[in-house]
């Protein structure tokens, strides 16, 4: 054990006193340093490297407000708010289930932008500018399928630009109108999904005030009826089927 113990801190120390040490001692070294430069070319490459990695971070989040994942989540989060099951199913599952769907629902833009884009690219036969366009167009006529006018309206007007074809539309101003037509649509659809069980919680509160309970919980009385209908009816089916159904 003490073995073990001194030969961590040893390796830790090694790693700690710099590139000189560590290459005496046989372990790789790694140097980041920094220059001053009057050269504009290198200037403009760095910045290009820094927006890339930037792009790279990004990238996740902006592929996904760019779909109907956004929708899928929201409503998800709301059936499991309207059970009152708590943190059942978890954040995780919730998140995988609704990224799933969204795999499912953007399956067919997916395959154009693998078979218009990347793959040209990849093959040296487009380049990068050309990729990107043809990438892009895939989710752009989603979204334009998807936005609701008076959400464009909003956001042509802020531009303060007017477009006479949807073709023309520039993606800055259709991205956040199709962020806020789906959260929109993810509300109503929660909403649409509370009225059975707020429906329930009522009944059951009223059953318990008229036998004189007014102590009990009514939500404690009502989650095994609610839980209950949902998997009488097959909830979970119904849900995600009439979900997937608000995309076609």
């Amino acid at each position: 054990m003490r073995q073990a113990l001194r030969a961590t801190t040893l390796l830790i120390l090694l790693c700690l006193t710099g590139p000189g040490v560590a290459y005496a001692s046989g372990i790789p070294g790694i140097g980041v340093s920094f220059v001053t430069t009057d050269d504009p070319a290198q200037v403009v490459s760095g910045l290009q490297i820094l927006f890339l990695f930037v792009l790279i971070m990004l990238a996740p989040s902006l592929l996904l407000m760019t779909t109907c994942f956004t929708r899928v989540l929201i409503a998800l989060h709301f059936v499991r708010a309207a059970l009152g099951t708590q943190q059942m199913p978890p954040n995780q599952v919730m998140v995988g289930v609704a990224l799933f769907i969204s795999l499912f629902i953007m399956g067919p833009a997916l395959d154009r932008i693998n078979r218009e884009a990347l793959q040209p690219y990849s093959a040296g036969q487009m380049s990068q500018t050309d990729a990107f366009y043809y990438g892009i167009e895939p989710l752009r006529e989603f979204m334009l399928k998807q936005v609701e006018e008076r959400d464009m309206a909003l956001f042509m007007e802020l531009a303060g630009e007017t477009f006479t074809s949807n073709e023309a539309i520039p993606t800055r101003v259709l991205i956040p109108a199709f962020l806020l037509g789906e959260i929109t649509k993810g509300f109503k659809f929660g909403v649409i999904v509370y009225l059975p069980f707020i429906a329930i919680d009522m009944i059951v509160a009223s059953v318990l005030m008229a036998m004189g309970m007014m102590m009990l919980p009514p939500a404690m009385i009502s989650l095994p009826f609610k839980i209950l209908l949902f998997v009488m009816v097959d909830g979970w089916s119904l849900i995600i089927e009439n979900l997937i159904r608000t995309f076609f």
